[in-house]
């Protein structure tokens, strides 16, 4: 019979896990599967890099009109690409992360103030994506929280340090912007006009998903975060360096993305796949891990509000694309985590498959 240690992660408890703790090595709870195990020299992604210059009001029409082309070509075939130009300044980027990496530098205590495992928190610290529950256990550490409107929850965020509430703030706010613009270029390449969504999008959901992930001695061994993809319409990423890892369905392959100079990663989550009627699929992407660096990656996952129910566009329901999807809101998201291991395989987008 197997060791308790090795199916129970509870053995790890917040603020004693092993990536906490920064133990030399890998223990059996955190070990995935061998058959999901990361290569230590992944081939590299080819995805598309979106210049967004000129995608704004203001721009040549032709340019925008090639610009949501290619973007809608990257959602058909990836469900995810990159931008450059996307209007955020590098130093807003670089106050971001700078926040992120000194929240994580805190002592535990003062993390774990924000411990909670209850999925439906506004602001919760935790290092698993369910602690003491999951079967295995992920080399992570996160903090989420809520930042729309920005005014309504920047209060409960952690006050130490003293710098975070004001540049993750500057942050959230210019993602948004941009997560909103990315979202009207979006609709318009499935043919259902910029401002589909527009309304309901400005009175959604953002989340911020603020990831740590510790050096780790055997990174052959465990992930990050284990194969998923979001619940969101889209999810924008800003990362520390390379670790983002996407499922290519077409060649059955992993890939690693690459790191570009002043990059945002954007993704296709589960709501989009289901408003496109499956034409845009949500990519499924893991995190994996560095033997000697941290990494940092923040993710800014847009959705309707918590109880908006986004459905399939039926402009694009016809005889040859019959409806393939139940409506679903973000809470209906919330309760599918609460009751499934995610670390197992379980997922919520398979759930909504008519």
């Amino acid at each position: 019979m197997e060791s308790d240690e090795k199916n129970n992660s509870s053995s790890f408890p917040i603020g004693e896990t092993a990536q906490e703790k920064g133990l030399s090595h890998v223990p059996e709870a955190y070990e995935v599967p061998s058959s999901q195990r990361p290569s230590l020299e992944p081939e590299t992604a080819d995805v598309p890099l979106i210049d967004l210059n000129g995608l704004r009001c203001g721009g040549a029409a032709d340019r925008r009109g090639a610009i949501v082309e290619e973007i809608g070509q990257a959602c058909r075939r990836y469900g995810f690409f990159q931008v450059v130009n996307h209007g955020i300044d590098q130093a807003v980027l670089e106050g971001a992360l700078s926040a992120a990496s000194d929240f994580f530098s805190l002592p535990a205590p003062e993390k774990i103030k924000f411990f909670s495992n209850d999925v439906h928190k506004p602001v919760r610290y935790a290092s698993s994506l369910k602690d003491g529950v999951d079967t295995i256990q992920f080399w992570r550490i996160f903090l989420k929280h809520y930042a729309h409107p920005l005014g309504d929850w920047i209060n409960s965020w952690p006050a130490n340090p003293p710098t975070y509430r004001e540049e993750m703030g500057r942050y959230a706010m210019e993602v948004r912007k941009l997560g909103l613009e990315l979202m009207e270029a979006i609709t318009e390449s499935l043919g259902i006009g910029p401002k589909y969504t527009s309304d309901k999008m400005e009175q959604g959901m953002q989340v911020m998903a603020i990831n740590c992930y510790p050096p780790c001695p055997q990174p052959s061994l465990a992930l990050g975060l284990p194969p998923h993809s979001d619940y969101s319409c889209l999810t924008v990423l800003l990362q520390s360096f390379a670790g983002l890892e996407i499922f290519d369905s077409k060649d059955g392959q992993w890939q690693l993305v690459p790191d570009v100079d002043g990059a945002l990663q954007v993704h296709v989550g589960n709501h989009l796949e289901v408003l496109s009627n499956g034409r845009f699929k949500s990519v499924v992407h893991r995190a994996s891990l560095h033997h000697e660096k941290t990494r940092i990656s923040i993710a800014s996952l847009h959705s309707l509000a918590m109880d908006e129910k986004m459905g399939t566009a039926m402009e694009l329901v016809d005889e040859e694309h019959p409806k393939g999807y139940k409506e679903s809101s973000l809470r209906d998201f919330l309760d599918f985590l609460a009751k499934h291991d995610l670390g197992q395989g379980k997922s919520f987008i398979k759930s909504l498959q008519i």
